[in-house]
């Protein structure tokens, strides 16, 4: 499954910058990721101050 950024995402971009497959991208108030594109490699997971990528 594809790794979704929850409501605790502090919008520091670290997790963009991470991603090799470019899948996260700033939102509304947050950062998302397209699960069509996400590879699910938990680079973002490992990146995130607070925690707020997650398998799905």
């Amino acid at each position: 499954m594809a790794y979704a950024i929850s409501d605790e995402c502090i919008s520091c971009g670290a997790c963009e910058a991470e991603c090799p497959v470019n899948a996260i991208s700033a939102g509304d108030g947050k950062y998302v990721i397209d699960a069509a594109t996400c590879i699910e490699c938990g680079a973002c997971a490992g990146v995130c101050p607070v925690g707020a990528p997650s398998a799905q």
